[in-house]
């Protein structure tokens, strides 16, 4: 710089410098005046050429300022700079003189805030899907129908109420309600908690073990629903044999238990939705079943009607069937008194001619030659008898034997008929038990699905003039009220001097809906 000064011409007081000169000088001015720094900002503008270098912006609402992140540095960065992300970027300040203009030459960026949220988040996701908790093939079918339903949420807060009130819309279910933080630093922990101790619930506990859990929260910032992201809750989820629908904020909101979930809902309202089906339709789809099944007996009993009719269509009529035969009677009746006299005649003719032919001498030869073939016979005939009579006694013992074994055959036939009847009796008796049963659950589940079951555990009807009193409002215009308990009505005078002072809710009474 003296250098320069002295080389100044005379009666000129400043000095000259080239513009390389004077870039240089304010170049190492800068660099010598700021070494590293750390800068935090947003980025903007992100150009990447194909030099590999990174180019970008990084500003405040004030002031912007060019940066650049060399080749070498951006493969080693582990979360590469994206325009609108809020960053900590450390390097050292500098200027380019060919466009006049001073930059910050990144060593290292970080996200910052929101961003550094985010990029955690990403890396913890990985690292659960890495380790399968995101596989469908792990995820649980729901019920179709749960009995009961047990929910992790906030029992202050309006989603529960949304939650009770579409239950109750489309098919009403007992729900148990687990209270939990559904932010800040002990949510994480206590929804955890929530999900194990659901599952810990069995056959000796004091509260019947639910068919579904809904983990429910309203909408909110990242910050808010950062507990859903903590690893703590989502191996608690994919722990849980009880399946489970995840509703956490709302639709464009997205926390690790969503992954993790078996099923993931928009909103708690829609979770209430999945869970159950409408108890309406599913009334009118079996209304319509049992049309189609009375339909299809019945066309199919009237097409059978209809084949029967038609083959009978096609046999003859019986009188067509016997016409033939009664003729070729009536004609053999006719052409037999005629054979009957023919014959006789023909055997009379065949008679006389062999009486012709004998003679007394011929006779008495051949009834000397019978008379010794007779005495022959009788001979042989004793010994043939006794034979024949040892016979037919042999078969008779064995006639005896064989009707022994009938007998005993006939005796074990009645047993198995007694015992198939025995059967038939208790099979009658087991329907008829069974038939039995059935009605009295129809009935139980009548009984259940009135107000009056739900008058026996506590509850009451108010009524006023215009019909059922719901609101305090209500209450205190009315002229008078009448108040019906499960074992009958009580009636009040008006409703702004009789009204009394309310009970405090019993310590008994818990979560369960």
């Amino acid at each position: 710089m003296s250098d320069l000064i002295d080389e100044a011409p005379e009666g000129v007081n400043a000095p000259e410098f080239t513009v390389s000169e004077i870039s240089g000088a304010i170049k190492r001015v800068i660099e010598g005046e700021f070494g590293h720094v750390r800068i935090r900002g947003e980025v903007g503008r992100v150009s990447r050429p194909r030099s590999g270098h990174i180019y970008l912006d990084l500003k405040d609402d004030r002031s912007v300022i060019s940066g650049v992140i060399w080749k070498g540095v951006a493969g080693r960065l582990a979360t590469l700079p994206e325009e609108g992300m809020e960053v900590v970027a450390v390097g050292r300040v500098t200027t380019f003189g060919g466009q006049s203009k001073y930059q910050i030459v990144i060593e290292e960026i970080r996200p910052a805030g929101v961003g550094a949220l985010m990029a955690m988040l990403e890396k913890r996701k990985k690292a659960l899907e890495a380790e399968g908790l995101f596989a469908e093939s792990r995820k649980k079918k729901l019920p179709y129908l749960p009995e009961i339903i047990g929910v992790v949420t906030s029992p202050s807060g309006a989603v529960i109420r949304d939650i009770l009130h579409r239950l109750r819309d489309r098919f009403p279910r007992k729900v148990l309600i687990w209270p939990v933080a559904v932010q800040g630093e002990k949510c994480a922990v206590e929804v955890a908690r929530a999900i194990a101790g659901f599952n810990a619930l069995g056959p000796g506990s004091a509260l019947p073990r639910p068919d579904l859990l809904i983990v429910a929260r309203g909408g909110g910032s990242i910050e808010d629903l950062w507990g859903f992201n903590e690893e703590i809750v989502a191996r608690a989820v994919a722990a849980s044999d009880i399946p489970l629908i995840s509703a956490v904020g709302h639709e464009t909101d997205t926390t690790l238990i969503d992954y993790v979930a078996d099923q993931r809902a928009p909103t708690p309202t829609a979770a209430a939705e999945i869970a159950v089906p409408v108890r309406l339709e599913l009334l009118a789809w079996l209304e319509g079943q049992s049309g189609r099944l009375t339909q299809a007996l019945t066309g199919g009993i009237s097409q059978r009607g209809q084949r029967l009719r038609d083959l009978s269509r096609a046999l003859p009529r019986p009188e067509m069937l016997v016409e033939g035969p009664r003729q070729r009677l009536d004609t053999w009746g006719d052409r037999l008194p005629v054979a009957l006299e023919r014959g006789v005649a023909r055997r009379r003719v065949h008679l006389a001619d062999v009486a012709g032919a004998l003679q007394i001498s011929a006779l008495r030869r051949m009834l000397a030659h019978e008379a010794r073939r007779l005495a022959q016979l009788g001979d042989r005939l004793a010994p043939a008898l006794a034979r024949g009579l040892d016979r037919k006694r042999e078969r008779l013992a064995a006639l005896r034997v064989s009707s022994a074994r009938g007998l005993r055959d006939i005796q074990a036939e009645k047993q198995r008929l007694e015992a198939i009847s025995s059967r038939f009796e208790e099979a009658g008796q087991r329907q008829m038990q069974t038939l039995r049963m059935r009605l009295e659950a129809a009935d139980r589940l009548r009984e259940t699905l009135g107000y009056r079951a739900t008058l026996a555990r506590g509850y009451a009807v108010v009524r006023g003039d215009a019909g059922l009193v719901t609101t305090k409002a209500a209450a205190e215009q009315a002229t008078g009220l009448e108040i019906e308990f499960a074992d009958g009505r009580l009636k009040l005078g008006a409703g702004r001097a009789g009204r009394a002072k309310p009970a405090r809710k019993s310590p008994e009474q818990g979560s369960l809906f």
